[in-house]
């Protein structure tokens, strides 16, 4: 099991939790539309380092990045696992050719 599987395992324990104990049970408490909120303030500020240059601040963000698209994914209930078979499906398919053959939304 990799880091990021053991994270993500790591907080759908956590979401079991009591929120008083443990602040991604707090988070998830919220709601998917804070986690959601969160996810985007963490992207906001890895876009401020990758700007700035920092790399340091942009490997640092990069990781809260991660950690909260694993929340936002457990608030609605997505596996880890179903966004990485995504991913699978999509390897040696160019990019191009990938999002031709999205469905409209």
């Amino acid at each position: 099991m990799n880091t990021l599987e053991q994270l993500a395992q790591t907080i759908a324990e956590r979401a079991k939790a009591d929120p008083d104990s443990s602040w991604t049970a707090k988070l998830l408490a919220k709601g998917p539309e804070k986690c959601a909120e969160k996810f985007g303030e963490e992207a906001v500020e890895a876009i401020i380092e990758a700007i700035k240059d920092d790399r340091e601040g942009l490997i640092s963000e990069s990781a809260d990045v991660l950690f909260h698209l694993l929340v936002m994914l457990q608030s609605r209930g997505i596996a880890l696992d179903e966004v990485l078979a995504e991913l699978a499906k999509r390897q040696g398919t160019s990019g191009i050719a990938e999002k031709a053959a999205r469905k409209p939304s």
